[in-house]
């Protein structure tokens, strides 16, 4: 469907405290197309707040595969808050791997990243 609609122009992502991005979570492989994902525990108590309580949280999720993310023309990612520092450093200056899946964001052409000071602090001195 993202094909026969011309693909995506741009794709907004947030990035999880373990480094996922729609619910792409830590795998032993990026993961192509739209899949249905179990969630981890740190995923699944991060949206806690959104519920009434950490019960009511969905455990599994549908996701755009890594894959179709990577054929957006732009990808815009937004990080706030200094517990995203670390995350943000593994996966804009660390090693690609599927383990901190916003990690292959580095191998796209046109990624514009978007935080506060606290998300960036880890990496002030290298940008």
């Amino acid at each position: 469907m993202v094909d026969a609609a011309g693909g995506v122009d741009i794709q907004l992502l947030g990035i999880g405290n373990n480094g996922h991005i729609g619910f792409n979570e830590p795998a032993s492989d990026f993961a192509e197309k739209t899949h249905l994902v179990d969630l981890t525990e740190s995923t699944i108590n991060a949206n806690a707040r959104f519920f009434a309580n950490v019960e009511e949280v969905p455990k599994e999720a549908y996701t755009m595969g890594i894959g179709t993310i990577m054929q957006a023309r732009c990808v815009l990612v937004l990080a706030t808050g200094e517990g995203k520092s670390e995350i943000v450093k593994k996966s804009f200056l660390g090693e690609v791997t599927p383990q901190v899946p916003a990690s292959i964001l580095q191998l796209h052409q046109e990624v514009v990243v978007v935080g506060d000071e606290a998300a960036f602090s880890k990496i002030l001195d290298r940008i």
